[in-house]
């Protein structure tokens, strides 16, 4: 591996840590305590609960107690973390096109097309989670869209796991572990979205 693109990965890495976090707005004791009791108890349904308590617990003012709230909360999330990593395998992905790996090169371009579908993907299930249509619990237009948002929300995982996938036939090193490490974080963000997803569905509370 040449150092310009050791230099690269290194900027890279840095960008990926340095994204802003959303502002949270001012909320009473009550209000928060109560709506991260929900939060916990609902992650509880979840592959990975600590991580879904820890990324949700700081939008508990904006999610009460109120589970289709809880649902698009975690799946925004979801779609910002791979929004990030996205860019972050493009830009990979471009220095790569420099070196001499061309397996490590052919996986990288291959996991950005993987992850651009899987935000394609979860933005679709958020913007099926606003527009849920008022047909009353166990309605039908409810009972659709949320398989929509589902099916969705399972393909991003998917997507995701395809990446790694491909990587399989790249010589072990720093970005084979790099990247695959960071897609597997991403990957949890994503089950848990879907987790909650399918807790609120069997609630079938549009």
């Amino acid at each position: 591996m040449n150092t310009k693109f050791l230099v690269s990965l290194v900027l890279a890495t840095l960008l990926f840590h340095l994204q802003p976090i959303p502002a949270v707005g001012n909320s009473s004791p009550t209000t928060t305590t109560n709506g991260t009791d929900f939060i916990r108890t609902s992650c509880g349904t979840t592959l990975y609960p600590e991580l879904c308590y820890n990324s949700l617990s700081r939008y508990a003012n904006a999610i009460q107690q109120n589970p289709a709230q809880l649902a698009k909360v975690s799946i925004s999330v979801s779609l910002a973390k791979a929004r990030r990593m996205a860019a972050y395998v493009s830009n990979l992905a471009r220095q790569a096109d420099y070196g001499s790996d061309h397996r490590a090169a052919s996986a990288l371009h291959d996991c950005f097309t993987n992850f651009d579908d899987a935000v394609d993907e979860i933005r679709g299930s958020l913007k099926q989670m606003r527009q849920l249509g008022a047909a009353g619990a166990g309605g039908v237009s409810f009972r659709f869209q949320m398989s929509n948002v589902q099916t969705w929300m399972s393909a991003a995982l998917t997507d995701e796991d395809t990446c790694t996938d491909g990587f399989e036939d790249v010589a072990d090193g720093p970005l084979k572990t790099d990247v695959c490490d960071r897609v597997g974080k991403v990957h949890k963000f994503t089950s848990n979205a879907l987790a909650l997803v399918n807790s609120y569905v069997e609630k079938g509370t549009p």
